[in-house]
């Protein structure tokens, strides 16, 4: 029998880990577990932002075109369509009649938890831990109500804001209410145990060690849920010293630690160099509680009787593009670019590389097939078979919907605009423009649209425009910001 570990990494980038080419960030347990793993570098989310991601993972299926979505709007004063997102189809619930991994492996016998601090999933109504036999929300990422008081003073406050006069948007609105409650959740910590990543992986070591027997057996089935590196980004102090040597590197700057979503202008370039520095740090933060983890999972004894799956759901501009965010369009590299690993059962594969494109919901079928779990009912293939066959391919192209958009890349270009049309969309050819900088689309408008039907038809039972339509303007838990980059 085998135990499946699932931990996803949140706005974890891949051109920020050394495994991946980084030289400057330090991610050496990331870097280890890919020298003991099998490396993806195609891997892709089917949908984004957080939760319809996750509802691929947690499921197997796809959740583009949305079509579970369509229930109407809802009373909430954040967002008029589907819950609380601003308008972001697939960030709901996972519908009913979706069987989740919890549910399946529950019906296996297996003994389940899940441990995350991503405070979306439990907000009322979504249900991401239906199915676990075991459950836990560490509290107080970005704007979760966990503490009530006392209040943060304006005047502290007012030093993590962006200052008025470069401009307002969603994001820095959003950024007031969010550090508000985010600071006085966070006051009482005193020590880097403190920390989310630190409560998150030792408490799934915890449940290690509560489950022993289980995991003897092969029958245990847990998910790691770290929110960080997601914003805000505040690592301890000794984290930013690995990377800036400066004693003043705040002087004269404000203590931004969230994104703006919105143009790279609204900082100083100190302000931007510091905001990287303080993301690297949360980076080697999140990458350090996560080898103790491993580390626990290698002294409990079922490191070679596990399937262990490391994958992140998205990453963050910052400054790329213009920009301080996570997009629909411009859809860039530094967002849709996974990371993924897998450490098979046995250490099967160990240090091999697989290049072919994959989806998050194919992670959930592959799970289920090394526990033997069926996946009949999945959208998701199993990557073993990819990994260990040179000649298959499930994929020639990958497509990524967002609300009302979609980034379809082919191995050779990629097409980022509104799923309805190309005239407001964009073309790169990766080969000779790997970062998207030179937009080709007026020499290439053929191409562009070749790949935009791509995506049509990764929706065989079609995709309704007008419903589609209805998200070009609205945010989308994060905006549609082409504009925000002209000067």
């Amino acid at each position: 029998m085998v135990n499946a570990i699932l931990i996803v990494i949140d706005t974890l980038r891949k051109d920020h880990v050394g495994a991946y080419g980084n030289k400057w960030i330090r991610t050496p347990n990331l870097d280890k577990f890919a020298e003991e793993s099998v490396k993806f570098t195609r891997m892709y989310p089917e949908t984004l932002p957080t939760l319809p991601a996750r509802k691929a993972m947690y499921t197997g299926n796809r959740v583009f075109p949305f079509k579970s979505d369509k229930k109407g709007t809802t009373k909430t004063p954040r967002g008029d369509f589907i819950g609380d997102a601003l308008g972001a189809p697939g960030w709901s619930t996972i519908k009913d009649t979706d069987d989740t991994l919890a549910e399946k492996f529950g019906r296996k016998k297996y003994v389940s938890a899940l441990f995350s601090d991503v405070y979306h999933q439990f907000k009322p109504g979504y249900n991401f831990q239906r199915g676990f036999s075991q459950w836990k929300w560490i509290r107080g990422q970005e704007e979760d109500a966990y503490l009530s008081g006392p209040p943060v003073d304006d005047e502290v406050l007012e030093q993590y804001l962006t200052p008025k006069k470069e401009g307002t948007t969603a994001g820095t609105l959003f950024g007031k209410v969010m550090m508000r409650q985010f600071l006085q959740n966070t006051r009482w910590w005193r020590s880097e145990s403190d920390t989310f990543p630190a409560r998150v992986f030792r408490a799934a070591g915890e449940w290690l060690d509560m489950n022993y027997q289980t995991l003897m057996e092969g029958k245990g089935f847990l998910t790691v849920e770290s929110f960080d590196p997601h914003e805000p980004w505040d690592p301890p102090l000794h984290y930013i010293r690995m990377y800036e040597k400066d004693p003043d590197w705040q002087k004269g700057c404000r203590n931004i630690c969230h994104s703006v979503y919105g143009p790279a202008r609204m900082l100083s370039e100190k302000e931007l160099k510091n905001l990287r520095t303080k993301y690297a740090g949360e980076v080697t933060l999140t990458d350090t509680w996560f080898g103790y983890f491993i580390d626990y999972i290698k002294r409990i004894g079922v490191w070679d009787d596990s399937i262990i799956v490391v994958v992140s759901d998205h990453g963050h501009m910052l400054g790329e593009h213009g920009l301080i965010a996570k997009a629909a369009n411009p859809l860039g590299r530094e967002v849709a670019d996974l990371v993924a690993m897998i450490r098979f059962p046995g250490g099967k594969w160990a240090g091999e590389t697989c290049e072919k494109f994959c989806y998050h919901h194919d992670i959930s079928a592959t799970i289920c097939e090394a526990c033997g779990i069926s996946s009949g009912n999945m959208d998701g293939k199993d990557l073993a078979k990819l990994v260990e066959n040179d000649d298959l391919i499930y994929y020639d192209h990958v497509t990524v919907a967002w609300g009302g958009s979609v980034a379809v890349f082919d191995g050779d270009y990629w097409y980022n605009g509104y799923v309805w049309d190309i005239e407001e969309g964009s073309l790169y050819d990766v080969n000779k423009d790997p970062k998207l900088t030179q937009d080709i689309i007026s020499q290439k408008p053929e191409k562009a649209k070749e790949l935009l039907e791509l995506s049509w038809d990764d929706a065989p039972d079609g995709i309704d425009m007008d419903f589609m339509r209805k998200f070009k303007d609205r945010l989308g838990c994060t905006p549609v910001t082409k504009e925000l980059t002209k000067k």
